[in-house]
């Protein structure tokens, strides 16, 4: 692939992808290089890993809220044990 190969798709809710190795030169100057085949950059902020995407822009359910059973399997399961409890 040639850098005119290089194709860039921006989406709707998520990150910018690019296709092909890319060098992305950060604010403060250095470079980080990436070799994947499509390397997703974030645009909300949100990554831990910028300028790289962590997924962080997708929501987030909060099941524990509505229902403990849907996120606690100790609650909807029976046979699954509370680890801090000691075997008698």
């Amino acid at each position: 692939m040639t850098d005119r190969d290089r194709r860039v798709l921006i989406t709707d809710d998520g990150p910018l992808l690019i296709h092909g190795p890319i060098d992305v030169e950060l604010p403060d100057g250095s470079r980080v290089r990436s070799d994947r085949a499509v390397t997703a950059l974030c645009v909300c902020g949100r990554s831990r890993r910028r300028p790289f995407c962590d997924t962080s822009h997708r929501p987030r359910a909060r099941r524990a809220e509505s229902d403990p059973a849907e996120s606690d399997p100790a609650v909807s399961d029976p046979a699954v044990s509370d680890p801090t409890e000691s075997d008698q």
